[in-house]
């Protein structure tokens, strides 16, 4: 889910992707900035699996180290940071002033397989779509491409 920030669900498809992730699904949010999105985000899926909680991940976690071993949580900027970020003087890589550090959280199921991951205070998609622009800083391409590549083999493999 993109922007999760501003995401709700109607009962129908709250029982739809709580049936979902109960029965093996995954399920990744990207691309939300600053506490209010947080909390929004936060509140949906709390009603899609209620008594459930986020963690943050730490990079002790298998999803760093199943494929590409990953030793820092990286802030992944949007399309537009990510282009300006060698040209800015403070080198920002956030979207609002309350996003300034990136949160990698899930939600486990009661054997510890993540169920719903998240990139908060990141914009990992974007690096994804823009990984072959020349004008998009690679550093950011290659941290987001490794993540995905993890992200997609935990998920089918745990």
């Amino acid at each position: 889910i993109v922007e999760p920030g501003g995401l709700s669900l109607d009962a129908a498809e709250t029982l739809a992707l709580r049936d979902y992730l109960n029965n093996g699904g995954f399920l990744l949010l990207d691309d939300f900035w600053g506490d209010a999105q947080w909390d929004n985000a936060e509140d949906v899926l709390r009603e899609v699996l209620p008594g459930r909680r986020f963690v943050e991940l730490p990079l002790t976690h298998p999803l760093y180290h199943c494929v590409f071993e990953i030793q820092a949580k990286g802030q992944i900027p949007n399309y537009r940071l990510g282009m300006q970020s060698e040209f800015d003087p403070e080198h920002r890589t956030w979207e609002l002033p309350d996003a300034t550090v990136v949160h990698h959280r899930a939600i486990l199921d009661d054997h510890g397989r993540i169920m719903v991951a998240i990139t908060y205070n990141s914009d990992v998609g974007d690096a994804w779509e823009y990984a072959d622009d020349p004008q998009y800083d690679e550093k950011f391409a290659q941290t987001a491409l490794r993540i995905a590549t993890n992200y997609v083999v935990y998920s089918m493999t745990h």
